[in-house]
């Protein structure tokens, strides 16, 4: 039996404000934006070659709303895997991108952790 995760969903205020930043800051593909009436729309962004998509869900209603920017409890909740570390961490940085350390090694790589434009915590991770 094979089985894929393909896509998580991430709860978002706005699909264009959240396409901006997942498009324009981390440099992802906008592989879906398929309006789907009343407001609604279904769009995936990820990295362009590969890996799981993330399927940008806007907010309906107050209790989904107050998960905006925290759907984990504070903690990291996505792990983005690059093959050059300082690479990506100073584009991120020039494009605006929050880091809330200074990159650090581990034994299992170099890796910093950044916020979304809503504060989901990320990993940016160059593993060993």
């Amino acid at each position: 039996m094979n089985r894929t995760i393909t896509s998580l969903a991430l709860v978002v205020a706005d699909y264009d404000e959240a396409i901006a930043f997942y498009v324009g800051k981390l440099g992802f593909s906008l592989f879906d934006d398929t309006p789907l009436g009343d407001g609604k729309r279904w769009v995936r962004v990820g990295p362009a070659k590969g890996g799981t998509a993330l399927l940008l869900a806007r907010a309906d209603g107050p209790q989904q709303a107050a998960h905006v920017g925290d759907q984990t409890g504070g903690r990291v909740f996505l792990f983005l895997e690059t093959d050059d570390f300082a690479r990506d961490h100073a584009l991120f940085l020039n494009r605006g991108v929050r880091f809330l350390e200074e990159p650090r090694f581990e034994a299992y790589g170099t890796v910093a952790v950044f916020e979304d434009l809503y504060g989901n915590r990320w990993d940016l991770i160059e593993s060993k």
